[in-house]
C-alpha cells in the first residue's frame, strides 16, 4: 500500500466518521444554545436544565437515525474489509 491510498482510506473513514457524529453533535449544540439562552432570559442557573434536554434530544436523534448511522459504518467497514482482502 503506497502513501496515496493510505491517505484515500484516512480521508474516507474521517469522512465517514464526521457524517455519522453530525446529527448527534449539531441537535446537542442547538439544544444546548437554546437553553442557554432561557437560562440567561429567566437567570435560573441549574446544571441539570442543560443536561436532561440535551440527553433526551441525543436519544430521540439516536432512535431516529440510528438505523443510518449504523448502515454508514457498516458500509465503510465493508469498504475497509473488501480493500484489506485485496491487498
Amino acid at each position: 500500500m503506497d502513501a496515496d491510498t493510505a491517505m484515500h482510506l484516512l480521508a474516507e473513514t474521517l469522512l465517514a466518521s464526521a457524517k455519522i457524529s453530525a446529527p448527534i453533535l449539531l441537535i446537542t449544540l442547538v439544544v444546548g444554545l437554546v437553553i442557554s439562552v432561557l437560562q440567561v432570559v429567566t437567570q435560573i442557573q441549574e446544571m441539570t436544565l442543560t443536561f436532561i434536554p440535551k440527553l433526551i434530544a441525543v436519544g430521540a436523534v439516536t432512535m431516529v437515525m440510528g438505523s443510518w448511522m449504523l448502515l454508514t459504518a457498516v458500509e465503510l467497514a465493508k469498504r475497509m474489509f473488501d480493500f484489506a482482502a485485496g491487498l
